[in-house]
């Protein structure tokens, strides 16, 4: 075309410069470069020159040109028949129609970095190049009429391998790209190649003389000549001779499907860039050729039922994990509804975790399909993806299926492939009736309720049930005796008794198995012996061994194991008839009585309920009961214990004297000996007043004055003898007042004299200045300022002084506390002594004023001051 280049930007406005002066035979466009390499002729003859062109950089409005070199091998003038660049720049390979490669390494944009050598010769014409690069490896791919090379560029001897002896046209061999592993494609008339720099890999039968190949974004293109007779489109254009057409074919080697395919009209060539082919004819036109989205692609894929092609499609297209099982669903509809459930189930499977399983099940639930439905669901497990409902459909399949291999293969998978709830697949095993599989699955994933649950409520093995347990951790072994003891004690009682008396004292699990449970040294457990009692309800037997090795070796044992025990000695006692042994029954129940660890109130009804005389006599004794210890004998009509309970615990109730004095009282048999004693007692202490005694004693009818004779006279006597020393005490008390009367008198109205002659303090001889006062105590002045505590009162007098003050202080206080006085009335024997006392102290006196008769003043004075006066000094210096 003139020598010129147009330059077709994606605003799609032509651009030209002046490349050469005559034409442009080659060119080559980086793809990672703004570099374009031409090949073309400046003058007439084979003269072809090589141009680097630089588009970036201009020259007066033109690409710049770094570099013109002549294309020539040797010194002998040719052809060029191909050219090829390679994407760093360092290499470019010439190929020339008489056989000959030329290699320039080296910058290719500059003269004086790069040296051109010849790399090929031969005699058949080179028809196509192409550079490959993996790694730090460089290779060139030589393709001729009749043969393929490929040398090994990276490498300084540049070793050359012959992969194959037939080659192809001119631009029919291409590159593919690096997700094709960079094969070089070499299109023949029968088949297309592919080459490894060692070797020719897969090909592909594609018949057609091939014009033109090229490879784009992994699809190859291919034009081929069409020997089919022109279409009608053809017959209604310009032309007046129909000439052949071209058919361009774009495949897509993968998926192995065809893109594209349209037939045309002398194709000058096929351009790929921006994602689309362009191809331009030699009429001036041009075609663009547009990829499909992959959506787009899918569905028309989908309409001809071509699933397995729109799956690979989608992962070459690396579509996500949504839309490839949206297309295996599709697929899977597709081949149910032809009738291939086999098929159908594959495709669901590969669903899973995407689409919602129960869309599956569904259509698989009818019994013909089952096997497909177990597949599914074994595959849903597989992938943890499964539910409880999920588990249950599986097993229920597999006993519908009567599939014992598989269903044992599925329970006895290893932990780490466990993809199901065992729990469920449990209760679904043992509700099919398959009890041994169920066990099985429950001993393996330590499910000890399930398994005990099926040993005793199915199997009834109950042993084995006791052993397991026997094997369990303490917490465990625990937990579900509690549970299990009353149907274990039922048929294993003595191993079920043997169990609870390891688990109650020092529990160690048999050892079955190096992955079993031990206690650690040193910690010690055990379980509460008490919680397990309720186990024996009908094991009397048992029941009394256990309790008896519980207290023996746990002396500290819950107090309801002792009271458990006592009540079954009392039973046994109750019903023995042999007196040796019932004797030794009566001790071993005393023996638990006296230890202390019973409950008060629980073993004093039980001793009560089986009329165990010495437990409940014990038992008050030991409460301090002593009123019901007397009653005890009163009701059993015991007379001589109810005198003997009065002597030994009268001094803590002295109530017990006066209650067995009415006890005899009510009595009509002869008890006069018995009251005796009681009134001898009552006589001693002062226990009650006679007057009671005698209204007491009223009621009995057998009773006569000669009982009381005795305690009368004797009480009288000592009240005759109470009254004389009372009233000597009067006369004795009112000579004292009259005579301090009469001091204070003469105190008031005569001198007071003091002779004292010494210090009562010193006791050395009184000298001036002293101190004297009218109790006629005097001190010296020094001894009395040193020792003397207040001016006003005498050393000697003031703490007998200060005794009486505190004494009229503490009865005053207590004047008004009336509650005192009445709880005082009733807890005392003799509430007259009570009354007296208070009497004494001022309670009911009441506030008066004593005046003086007429005439006697000096006597009122004295009087009201008595008390004043006593202890009022008067002090004197001398």
């Amino acid at each position: 075309m003139d020598g010129q280049i147009w330059l077709l930007p994606r605003s799609m406005k032509l651009e030209s410069f002046q490349a050469y002066k005559l034409r442009v035979t080659h060119l080559h466009q980086l793809k990672q470069h703004s570099i374009l390499v031409s090949v073309g002729q400046d003058e007439e003859g084979i003269n072809p020159l090589v141009k680097v062109w630089n588009l970036d950089k201009k020259d007066s409005g033109n690409p710049l040109c770094t570099r013109i070199f002549p294309a020539i091998p040797g010194n002998k003038p040719t052809e060029v028949s191909c050219l090829s660049v390679h994407e760093n720049l360092n290499f470019m390979a010439i190929g020339f129609t008489d056989g000959s490669v030329v290699l320039t390494k080296g910058d290719i944009t500059r003269d004086r970095h790069s040296k051109t050598l010849t790399l090929h010769e031969g005699t058949c014409p080179i028809t196509g190049l192409s550079f490959r690069q993996v790694g730090k490896v460089t290779h060139l791919f030589v393709a001729t009429l009749e043969k393929v090379h490929c040398y090994t560029l990276s490498i300084k001897e540049y070793p050359r391998l012959e992969l194959d002896t037939h080659g192809c046209a001119l631009r029919c061999s291409s590159l593919t790209d690096p997700s094709q592993d960079s094969q070089f494609i070499v299109a023949g008339d029968e088949c297309v190649y592919l080459y490894q720099p060692d070797e020719r890999g897969p090909c592909f039968a594609f018949d057609g003389q091939k014009l033109l190949a090229h490879w784009y974004r992994g699809y190859m293109l291919l034009l081929t000549k069409d020997a089919k007779s022109p279409s009608k489109a053809a017959f209604a254009s310009r032309e007046t001779s129909p000439s052949e057409k071209q058919l361009l074919t774009i495949y897509d080697l993968d998926n192995k499907f065809i893109a594209y395919s349209a037939p045309f009209d002398d194709i000058i060539d096929v351009l790929a860039e921006w994602g689309s082919f362009y191809v331009l004819t030699r009429d001036g036109k041009m075609f663009v050729l547009q990829e499909k989205d992959t959506q787009t692609k899918l569905e028309m894929l989908f309409k001809k039922n071509l699933f397995v092609m729109a799956i690979n499609l989608a992962k070459s297209q690396h579509l996500d994990s949504d839309g490839l099982s949206e297309i295996f669903r599709q697929y899977g509809d597709h081949l149910y509804l032809k009738g291939d459930h086999d098929g159908a189930i594959q495709q669901y499977i590969r669903t899973i975790g995407k689409l919602e399983p129960s869309y599956v099940i569904r259509k698989f639930l009818d019994a013909q399909r089952i096997h497909n439905l177990t597949a599914y669901l074994q595959a849903l497990h597989r992938q943890s993806l499964a539910n409880a409902d999920h588990t249950t459909l599986l097993l229920n399949c597999y006993t519908k299926l009567k599939d014992s291999s598989k269903l044992e293969e599925f329970i006895k998978s290893s932990e780490s492939e466990v993809h199901f709830d065992v729990e469920i697949a449990i209760k679904v095993l043992r509700q099919a009736g398959y009890h041994s599989h169920a066990v099985f699955l429950a001993e393996k994933h330590a499910q000890h309720e399930w398994y005990l649950k099926i040993q005793l409520e199915d199997l009834k093995n109950y042993l084995e049930a006791l052993r397991y347990i026997g094997r369990l951790p303490f917490e465990q072994a625990e937990s579900n005796m509690k549970r299990y003891g009353k149907t274990l004690m039922h048929h294993v009682p003595d191993g079920t008794t043997s169990l609870l008396k390891d688990l109650c004292t020092d529990y160690k699990p048999k050892k079955e198995g190096a992955d079993r449970e031990t206690p650690q040294r040193g910690l010690e457990v055990k379980a509460n012996s008490e919680e397990f009692i309720p186990i024996f309800a009908n094991n009397r037997r048992e029941l009394k061994a256990f309790l008896e090795h519980m207290i023996e070796v746990e002396p500290f044992s819950p107090a309801g194991v002792y009271d458990t025990l006592l009540e079954l000695r009392l039973h046994d006692w109750a019903h023995e008839e042999e007196p040796e042994q019932k004797k030794v029954l009566q001790g071993a129940a005393l023996f638990l009585l006296h230890s202390d660890n019973t409950v008060f109130d629980k073993a004093l009804v039980l001793c009560q309920m089986h009329n165990f005389k010495e437990g409940v006599l014990y038992l008050y004794e030991k409460g301090k009961l002593y009123q019901q210890i007397m009653h005890y004998h009163m009701q059993n009509e015991e007379y001589g214990k109810v005198v003997e309970a009065c002597k030994r615990y009268g001094d803590q109730e002295v109530c017990l004297w006066e209650q067995a004095l009415g006890y005899f009282a009510r009595k009509e048999e002869d008890c006069k000996a018995y009251i005796s004693q009681v009134l001898q007692h009552i006589d001693q202490n002062n226990l009650m007043p006679p007057l009671l005694v005698v209204q007491t004693l009223a009621h009995n009818s057998t009773a006569t004055l000669s009982v009381i004779k005795d305690y009368l006279v004797n009480k009288l006597q000592r009240e005759s003898q109470q009254i004389e020393d009372d009233e000597r005490k009067i006369r004795q008390y009112r000579e004292e007042t009259a005579h301090l009367r009469t001091e204070i008198q003469d105190l008031r109205t005569s001198a007071k004299i003091f002779q004292k002659t010494k210090c009562n303090m010193c006791s050395s001889p009184l000298e001036l200045p002293s101190v004297h006062f009218l109790c006629s105590h005097s001190f010296h002045q020094h001894c009395f300022e040193s020792y003397a505590d207040s001016e006003a009162e005498c050393p000697t007098c003031m703490p007998e002084n200060r005794k009486v003050m505190d004494m009229l202080r503490v009865q005053d206080q207590k004047r008004d506390l009336h509650d005192h006085f009445t709880r005082q009335l009733r807890s005392s024997n003799d509430g007259f002594s009570v009354v007296a006392d208070y009497f004494g102290r001022g309670v009911f006196n009441k506030l008066t004023l004593v005046t003086d008769p007429p005439g006697s003043r000096a006597a009122s004075s004295l009087e009201t001051d008595l008390q004043r006066d006593l202890l009022t000094h008067t002090k004197r210096n001398s």
